[in-house]
């Protein structure tokens, strides 16, 4: 098919994105610059790691004369309404195949109602085949079961080497700004590029925001293929999923509106609100230097579509 490749022309995203130092007593008290890189405002629908990611996808989907694009998530997935909207935006087609066959009958949450909205046909898949998702039969099995043979595939969270590329050009961005650079992690695809991009001396840190401890595995494994080994220094502070991914308790709800109300900026709960109270505690415990600069990624503002 005859499509143009440019996806930068056709989005006309805005990195690079702002770099903000706020004053918070939390952080100040403890001699710790606290910077916030707003890469929520990169793009409108596609924000932060959502278009880092999806973007030199989008450009192999196009180039590859591909006219529909599948991938997978969860009922509340932050990637399948990305990929939902870069359809839309593209006009291609899309097919999300989400976890949990229980929810075929089920009314659409907002968040899948959003996905259906922009032209995403969803197929859903028992919780035990989608575990198994990363099996070549098996995928071919559930890309075929949901109608998308021949479309172009994209992983869980958008997390594959091609993403590492454009997650390696926030790091470029942040070279010389800070001593550490913080990320909440879901597949772990944008620290471990964040982290090549950095300039020696520079570390990059993954929050993440599910439990299970999988992560570091998948961050070798994904810097391996992209870039044929170990990638900047990174590591993970684990024990801030708040219960789970999706999971909003009441004092993590309370710490996010308060930030919001000190600084006058919006906080995503899934992934930003967990973000940030790891700072805080970690900046309270002396896990983060006296003296040094703390820059925090901000990928997503709270949904208002």
């Amino acid at each position: 098919m005859n499509r143009p490749a440019n996806v930068d022309a056709l989005l006309q995203p805005r990195p690079p994105s702002p770099l903000l130092e706020i004053r918070d007593e939390r952080f100040d008290r403890h001699g710790v610059r606290l910077l916030l890189k707003r890469d929520d405002l990169v793009h409108p629908e596609l924000p932060g790691n959502k278009w880092r990611k999806l973007a030199p996808n989008l450009r192999a989907a196009l180039d590859g004369g591909h006219d529909r694009l599948v991938t997978f998530g969860g009922a509340y997935s932050n990637h399948l309404l990305a990929t939902a909207a870069a359809g839309r935006l593209l006009g291609l087609g899309t097919t999300g195949i989400v976890r949990g066959d229980e929810l075929a009958g089920r009314p659409l949450n907002d968040s899948l109602a959003r996905c259906a909205a922009d032209g995403m046909r969803l197929h859903f898949v028992s919780r035990s085949q989608y575990r198994r998702k990363a099996e070549p039969q098996e995928l071919a099995r559930l890309v075929e079961a949901a109608g998308a043979g021949g479309a172009y595939v994209v992983p869980e969270g958008g997390s594959n080497a091609l993403a590492l590329l454009g997650c390696a050009e926030l790091g470029r961005e942040l070279r010389g700004a800070a001593d550490v650079v913080a990320v909440a992690c879901g597949t772990g695809g944008t620290l471990a590029g964040l982290a090549a991009g950095l300039a020696p001396g520079q570390r990059a840190l993954g929050v993440p925001v599910l439990a299970g401890g999988f992560l570091a595995a998948e961050i070798r494994s994904l810097q391996a293929a992209a870039f044929g080994g170990p990638a900047g220094e990174w590591s993970l502070a684990e024990g801030f999923d708040h219960g789970g991914y999706a999971r909003v308790p009441a004092p993590l709800e309370a710490f996010a509106a308060d930030f919001e109300d000190r600084h006058g900026l919006p906080v995503e709960r899934i992934y930003v609100a967990k973000l940030l109270w790891a700072l805080t505690e970690l900046t309270a415990s002396g896990a983060v230097a006296r003296g040094s600069a703390l820059a925090a990624v901000i990928t997503g503002q709270p949904s208002s579509r």
